[in-house]
């Protein structure tokens, strides 16, 4: 069954032109990046720079990853990266812009997840910082196990029924 939150919500794949919304999106998801002390352009500048290595880094780590955008009734709200390697669907990122956040939309594109990965049986794994106790205590309510730890991140997995 839908949940009241899928109504209206697609997860597209991204385009070259959604980079200005990524980017903006990015910036409000890193609430250490909202602290910097300096000028407007400095600032804009070093956000630029941690999204290119976050960019960079997704691209190195996982080459075949797949990058897209969650629109509500056809307006961006949200992003989603992730990785469908051969023993486990990883979800690289997710993100939403503040506005977006607590409605329910996380779980649902999760959930999304969820469902693909039980019809090919496969795990569906991310990592979670020490940073963002709600992105995990979503995660663990979506059925995810903590499976490694250490003081800056767990690595959590969801595993299929039946599998």
């Amino acid at each position: 069954m839908e949940s009241v939150a899928a109504e209206g919500l697609v997860v597209r794949p991204s385009r070259v032109n959604d980079g200005p919304f990524l980017q903006s999106l990015y910036q409000t998801a890193r609430a250490d990046l909202q602290w910097i002390d300096g000028e407007p352009e400095q600032v804009q500048q070093v956000v630029a720079q941690q999204f290119q290595v976050q960019e960079q880094g997704m691209g190195a780590h996982f080459p075949n990853a797949m990058h897209y955008v969650v629109e509500k009734l056809g307006t961006a709200i949200g992003a989603l990266s992730a990785d469908f390697g051969p023993n486990e669907i990883r979800v690289l990122y997710l993100a939403f812009i503040p506005q977006a956040r607590g409605q329910g939309y996380g779980r649902a594109v999760l959930q999304g997840v969820q469902k693909a990965a039980q019809q090919i049986r496969c795990p569906v794994a991310t990592v979670v910082w020490a940073s963002n106790p709600h992105a995990r205590q979503h995660y663990l309510a979506l059925g995810f196990e903590v499976q490694e730890r250490n003081p800056a991140a767990e690595r959590l997995v969801w595993y299929p029924k039946g599998s």
